[in-house]
């Protein structure tokens, strides 16, 4: 390999595969992306890219491209469960530009997805190959051979598994796991913004908290669109898929009570969508020899510090970053990679757990000391620990 740069297979084209293997061809590296999907599309749901996902995007080139498509949202927000009280969090519009460099966009996963899709795309039109499910790899000295379905077989040096939280290329390489059930079922929908009041139909984030539960929404699609996310705590769905319909009636039941504004969400969305909330302990190791793990493969997490996309994002720039520098090396370069992430994938993993306690605490069961509780945990001190550390990040800086 010393005469030549590594040929990169990557198993899955979702928001991780797809940055890396850009990441790796703005580097002049050879990529090919095995997605199973017969067509490159992203389930019609929300993500939120803070500060140090932006930063990434700009360095991918792609930023600006996906801001005509999003929002940046005025502010962020929290409100009681029942009365609707509110506590303004932080703007996130221009205080974001100014303290950290970069905007805070809500963002539609489709709009992100094909966004990296073209830029893949304009590197190397043939990158990308659809209807390729893998099914398993082998080793064969310092290559790898990835398998895919119907028998075809494709030789590289390097092999990242960006195949999503039932990882195929992690099964592979550590054994199948046994995810514990999180006690927490999410609902989710996107709901035209010209079907709700005007008072909701706002350029904010906003966070209602209760006593077991949580729902957040925000504006996606040059706001044309709100998404909506409830989390409640139940046990009696463990179904752990994106793709399950819950009907309205359901999910307003595992909400009653709540403000009718939480109501007016849940009756205008089109189709609402549930799935079980699985916890899975942060991994000890990613990578053996030219083989590793990016993204929800190896820290897949909870949604409450919405970091989920952002950690994929910033593993492509590390990774690709790492094989540049010990292009010669795959198995040296993916094991620095691992090095470089680990400590702070595993505390955003650590830390949405906790926020899942501090979003549902029996503290915010009626007004008065839901008041003071959240005069605490949503202070300008509070707030600064828990996300000034996440939002600095500078994918291209960090040590490799």
């Amino acid at each position: 390999m010393s005469n030549r740069r590594p040929h990169v297979l990557i198993a899955g084209a979702g928001i991780g595969g797809l940055s890396v293997a850009l990441a790796l061809l703005q580097r002049g590296f050879e990529v090919d992306v095995y997605e199973q999907a017969p067509r490159l599309e992203e389930v019609g749901a929300g993500v939120q890219l803070s500060p140090n996902g932006t930063r990434a995007l700009q360095a991918l080139g792609v930023l600006e491209a996906l801001e005509r498509l999003s929002c940046t949202a005025e502010g962020k927000e929290v409100r009681h469960w029942k009365t609707g009280e509110t506590w303004k969090l932080f703007d996130l519009g221009a205080e974001a530009i100014e303290r950290y460099g970069f905007p805070y966009l809500t963002v539609w996963r489709p709009d992100l997805l094909e966004t990296l899709a073209a830029a893949v795309e304009c590197e190397k039109p043939d990158a990308i190959h659809l209807g390729s499910r893998c099914t398993g790899f082998t080793r064969a000295g310092e290559q790898v051979s990835l398998l895919l379905d119907g028998g075809r077989e494709v030789v590289g040096d390097a092999l990242v598994g960006a195949d999503g939280v039932h990882s195929q290329i992690r099964r592979e390489l550590f054994g199948a796991e046994e995810p514990k059930f999180s006690g927490m079922i999410a609902w989710r929908g996107v709901i035209p913004m010209a079907a709700l009041p005007r008072h909701m139909a706002r350029m904010v984030g906003t966070n209602w908290v209760g006593p077991g539960g949580h729902v957040v929404h925000y504006p996606l699609h040059r706001g044309e669109l709100m998404n909506f996310v409830g989390i409640v705590e139940r046990s009696d769905w463990r179904v752990e898929s994106w793709s399950a319909r819950g009907s309205a009636a359901e999910c307003a039941a595992d909400f009653t009570g709540w403000h009718e504004d939480v109501h007016r969400l849940i009756a205008n969305a089109p189709t609402l969508f549930k799935w079980a909330m699985m916890v899975r302990e942060p991994m000890e190791r990613w990578s053996v020899g030219p083989a590793t793990l990016l993204g929800d493969a190896c820290h897949p997490t909870l949604p409450m510090l919405a970091q989920g996309a952002v950690m994929a994002i910033e593993d492509g720039l590390i990774l690709a970053r790492c094989v540049e520098r010990w292009p010669d090396d795959v198995a040296t370069a993916l094991a620095r990679y691992e090095r470089a992430r680990a400590q702070r994938t595993r505390a955003i993993v650590l830390g949405s757990a906790e926020n899942a306690r501090r979003f549902h605490n029996p503290a915010l069961a009626d007004p008065e000391g839901a008041k003071e509780y959240l005069d605490r945990e949503w202070s300008r001190a509070s707030i600064t620990r828990r996300y000034e550390w996440l939002f600095t990040y500078d994918v291209l800086g960090a040590e490799v």
